[in-house]
């Protein structure tokens, strides 16, 4: 089911929207007063936003709607459209608008959690029990889209789509109406502004769905996270076996998709939300969100107030730059922002070195041990980045056999240990460095692996000096649960207080985000990488964008708890 497109076919269908002036052209999202629009003289927002475009267009031969991606009208007053410098500075100058911003561009930010938070589908008087596991809400998910086929979607036991639901399921490259059921009974996905941007970008082949289908896994695993049904024989190639739960298992889920191949820009998420408000989606879930900016540059924020004026809550990541200080995402006040803890479920994959020590890892790798002694090696000296296994970076001769020690930093888990593979190595050792401090994100792994804190790193380095010829196998230990302290903090989550006014306060809250299982795409293997031919439907992820849907789904149960809040909060603004 894999659709495969190379940068011609996006660069194609962005020539067909873009002028001929598109090389001294960029999008810009303009806000306008709202208190503009008459109806005596415009027939409609659309054309209210098209007359102001239009008299900021310096060339004759360009029309206002050829320059238009989007035309916002829930989410915020005003429209996303291809303008020059000098058309900028021009609509600058205008009574009608607030602000001109360029088109930004963000980043994408289970078997056991539910279980951790304490939620029981037995326990009278339950947050699941009292709300029907959440039934009646709906929750939209805002990321890189779903892979529909996963059990975690399937709708048995569902009840119908609510009347007041008006959304669609959009059609596109292996996406049909019947991939929509009564659990995800709604799916869009928006594109322009990508689009747009990607005529910059070269990447040399990208496997992208155009499409609510989801290429990249994070979407899938983030809603199934909010909303996922139940399944009862989840794990990871048998780590964390148990049965799967979203924390709202009786929600319906609305797939918006605004995350590609070259990240999420401002104009595609805005035109989402302000879908979104239309359809009738209670929860809003965005695990994205970039570096801090001030509000009135946060198209997120702007969106979200909007969205909270409806009876919406907005939950949104935290950001994975941690622990540097002021470094939280998503600050709006009216956004609930999510850092993410840790769960007191273990990976153990314990290093057992020749001279009878051992260095605590953690691993998802699905083996038992390494049943001989391998050589340790640690590449260092070179220019190319070995200690860090980049790639083109292992000597062949040096790493053939034996069990390469990886840094973290510079290019991905998982990734190292493919490029360890591939230069013939036949295990890895994941070492923290200084930054990453005893911090635990757990990969499954194409070949026997497993990440050691930075305290065990450097007991590992002192060994690997002091001997002529080290020596280290690694025993895989499956799951353990209860046996460390939990919840803390997890080290990558984004700390405040808010960079830009520090007088807010944030994250808002903590929810599980390290090692979280839940659904996956069957187009990629466990690992994420192109070269793993593994298939399964669930696998592991940590970052505030596992943390997010948690609370997402939370939030669902309390919607279902109390119907007239949300309506009763709308009606009081009005």
């Amino acid at each position: 089911m894999e659709f495969k497109t190379t940068q011609l076919f996006f660069t194609i269908f962005c020539l067909h929207i873009l002028s001929s002036h598109a090389q001294i052209m960029q999008t810009y999202i303009v806000q306008l007063h709202p208190t503009g629009f008459r109806v005596k003289y415009f027939t409609s927002k659309l054309h209210w936003h098209l007359s102001v475009l239009e008299k900021s267009i310096s060339t004759e031969d360009d029309d206002s709607s050829s320059r238009l991606l989007y035309s916002y009208t829930s989410a915020m007053e005003g429209f996303a459209a291809q303008l020059s410098l000098s058309e900028v500075d021009l609509l600058k100058k205008s009574k009608e608008v607030i602000s001109v911003k360029p088109d930004r561009r963000v980043g994408i930010h289970t078997t056991y959690s539910y279980k951790f938070l304490g939620l029981s589908p037995t326990r009278e008087g339950g947050a699941w029990v009292k709300s029907k596991f959440g039934q009646g809400s709906i929750i939209g998910v805002l990321d890189t889209g779903v892979w529909p086929e996963s059990p975690s979607f399937d709708d048995r036991e569902m009840p119908p789509v609510p009347q007041r639901w008006k959304g669609i399921c959009q059609q596109g490259q292996d996406f049909n109406a019947s991939n929509c059921n009564r659990k995800l009974i709604g799916a869009r996905y928006f594109s322009k502004g990508h689009r747009v941007a990607s005529l910059t970008s070269s990447p040399e082949t990208v496997v992208e769905y155009l499409s609510p289908r989801d290429s990249h896994g994070h979407g899938t695993h983030t809603a199934s996270t909010a909303g996922g049904a139940p399944v009862s024989t989840a794990s990871v190639l048998g780590n964390g076996a148990g049965e799967a739960r979203g924390m709202a298992p009786g929600a319906h889920i609305a797939i918006y998709k605004v995350c590609w191949f070259n990240g999420c820009y401002s104009s595609d998420i805005l035109a989402a939300m302000d879908v979104a408000i239309r359809d009738g989606v209670d929860i809003l879930s965005l695990s994205l969100g970039g570096f801090p900016v001030p509000l009135y540059e946060d198209t997120i924020a702007i969106g979200s107030f909007r969205a909270m004026e409806h009876g919406i809550s907005v939950i949104c990541a935290a950001g994975n730059n941690g622990p540097i200080e002021n470094s939280v995402a998503n600050e709006a006040p009216w956004i609930a922002t999510i850092g993410a803890s840790t769960l007191d479920r273990k990976f153990p994959a314990v290093v057992r070195l020749s001279n009878g020590k051992y260095l605590y890892g953690e691993s998802m790798y699905p083996g038992k041990r390494l049943e001989k002694e391998l050589e340790l090696v640690y590449v260092t000296g070179s220019n190319k980045g070995s200690e860090f296994c980049m790639r083109g970076s292992l000597p062949k001769a040096k790493v053939r056999g034996k069990m390469v020690v990886c840094d973290r930093g510079v290019n991905g888990r998982a990734e190292k240990g493919q490029i360890v593979k591939e230069a013939g190595g036949a295990a890895m050792i994941l070492a923290n460095t200084e930054i990453n401090l005893e911090e635990d994100s757990v990969d499954v792994h194409v070949l026997p692996a497993t990440l050691i804190g930075s305290d065990e790193s450097y007991k590992l380095k002192s060994y690997i000096n002091s001997t002529g010829r080290a020596k280290a196998r690694i025993i895989f230990g499956g799951t353990v649960i209860g046996k460390s302290r939990a919840p803390g903090v997890a080290q990558f989550s984004s700390r405040g207080p808010s960079y830009t006014d520090p007088s807010i306060l944030k994250p808002d809250m903590i929810a599980p985000g390290v090692n979280i299982i839940a659904a996956w795409p069957q187009n990629l293997g466990p690992s994420a990488l192109p070269e793993d031919s593994r298939r399964v439907n669930f696998t592991v992820m940590s970052g505030t964008s596992m943390a997010c849907p948690h609370v997402s789904g939370l939030a669902a149960l309390i919607h279902s708890s109390h119907r007239s809040g949300p309506q009763l909060l709308s009606n009081l603004r009005l």
